[in-house]
Order: structure tokens, then C-alpha cells, then sequence
């Protein structure tokens, strides 16, 4: 189990061999959407790449006139224009599961007045909606209502735990999550969340990682079990003078 010592100077490890190595910077400039829109952003995105998450979102933005159009709109609908997002059709449920409770307890789509209550009563109230989970209340609370969290995913543990961060042993998901919240800066928490996404679908596969490519390779625990001579040919590689 690596020492919390151990965590930090790999996750310094972490940006700073991304940033040498020309991966994404940071999000796209997601913060200033609405709270609802977050929320349906966050359900596209969890378990998916950016792109595949913002053509899914574009989609719907653009070719329903409303919100209320996509509410009263059928999952399949709503799956022919979300892209080759995975799991589509189960996302598209939730989707309008969601926008009908809003509807229904507002007879608007605004979710604005979160911002007022508070984190901890804004993720109450967003965890009474059936469409939200963890990932997703994390990324509100992140994007939008000024709150540090960390969105956990399955790519995301997936990293974390190869890389160290957290324990492998460690199951609960909320107990994982607030252990990277304990560890990265509430100011790179959304910076983390997009480059531990990229690695685990560039690089960090659940069958055969990619680790002879993949950035962190030097620094990462399993690079290390996998083959020392890969990893050595890694180093060799980066430590070339240009």
C-alpha cells in the first residue's frame, strides 16, 4: 500500500508528465452550463471519452427545440442522435427520467437555485432524482456548484488503482472517492478528472493496457509488474536530449 507521501508525489508525477507529454490541459469550458445541463452532460460523460460525451450533448442541444421536447421524446430518439456514446439507450432512459422529475416538481427545467443551498443540501437534493448516481452528483457538484469532488467512473478507479492513488483492495466507491478528494487540490480536481479519463481510454484499457505508450508508464506501479524492460525502454526513450 503506497504511503499517502508516496500518493502526492505521484499524482505531482502525474501532471507533470502529462503536461511534458502534449496530453489535454484541462476540460472544455463545461463550468458555465447551467446546473441541469450538467447533469445531463454528467450522465453522457461517465464511462465515456470527452468527445464521445460532447457530440452525445451537442446532439441534443441542437436538434430538439427544448428540453421539454427531449422529455417527452422516446429513449430511442433520443439514442439515434447521441453518437456511439456506450449504453446509449440506458442513458437516454435516465435522461428523460430526469428532465420528467424537474418538470414535474417545477414545471420548469431550472435548477439554478441549487447554487443557494449549499454543497452538502445541493447533493441531497440531487441524489433524490432516480437518473443520478454518484459519478454524476460528483460532477455537479464539481462543475457546477463550486464544490470538491472527484467524479469516480470505471476508467477512473481503473487508473487510480493501477496507479496507486488508491488501494486496490478498496471497494466502496464512496470511501474511493473521497480518498482522491483528500489527495488532488480542489483547484485541479476538474483537470484531474479529464486527464485520468484520457489515460484510461488512450492507454489504461482493462485488457492489455497500453503501457509501452502510455506517459506515466515510468511512474506506474503496474508498468513496473508488467516488465521492467518496457518500462526501462520508456525512460530510455523520454531521458533522450532533443
Amino acid at each position: 500500500m503506497a504511503t499517502t507521501t508516496n500518493k502526492q508525489r505521484l499524482l505531482t508525477q502525474f501532471f507533470a508528465q502529462l503536461k511534458e507529454g502534449g496530453e489535454p490541459a484541462g476540460p472544455h469550458d463545461v463550468g458555465a452550463r447551467p446546473v441541469l445541463e450538467q447533469f445531463v452532460y454528467g450522465v453522457c460523460r461517465e464511462g465515456a471519452t470527452r468527445e464521445q460525451a460532447d457530440l452525445a450533448f451537442k446532439n441534443l442541444r441542437e436538434r430538439f427545440f427544448d428540453w421539454n421536447e427531449v422529455r417527452v421524446s422516446t429513449p430511442r430518439e433520443l439514442e439515434e442522435v447521441m453518437g456511439d456514446l456506450p449504453g446509449a439507450e440506458l442513458r437516454a432512459e435516465r435522461i428523460i427520467s430526469f428532465l420528467q422529475e424537474v418538470f414535474e416538481a417545477t414545471f420548469s427545467f431550472d435548477l439554478e437555485p441549487l447554487h443557494k443551498k449549499g454543497v452538502k443540501q445541493a447533493s441531497k437534493s440531487l441524489s433524490r432524482y432516480q437518473a443520478a448516481n454518484d459519478y454524476v452528483i460528483a460532477w455537479v457538484l464539481q462543475q457546477s456548484l463550486g464544490g470538491h469532488a472527484i467524479p469516480v467512473d470505471a476508467p477512473t478507479l481503473r487508473c487510480a488503482r493501477r496507479l496507486g492513488l488508491v488501494d486496490r483492495d478498496q471497494e466502496d466507491r464512496e470511501a474511493l472517492r473521497t480518498s482522491l478528494e483528500h489527495l488532488v487540490p480542489k483547484a485541479k480536481g476538474a483537470a484531474f478528472t479529464d486527464l485520468v479519463s484520457h489515460i484510461g481510454h488512450e492507454y489504461c484499457w482493462e485488457e492489455e493496457p497500453n503501457c509501452t505508450a502510455c506517459p506515466l508508464a515510468s511512474e506506474c506501479p503496474t508498468a513496473q509488474e508488467l516488465g521492467v524492460e518496457v518500462l526501462s525502454a520508456a525512460r530510455a526513450t523520454r531521458n533522450k536530449p532533443r
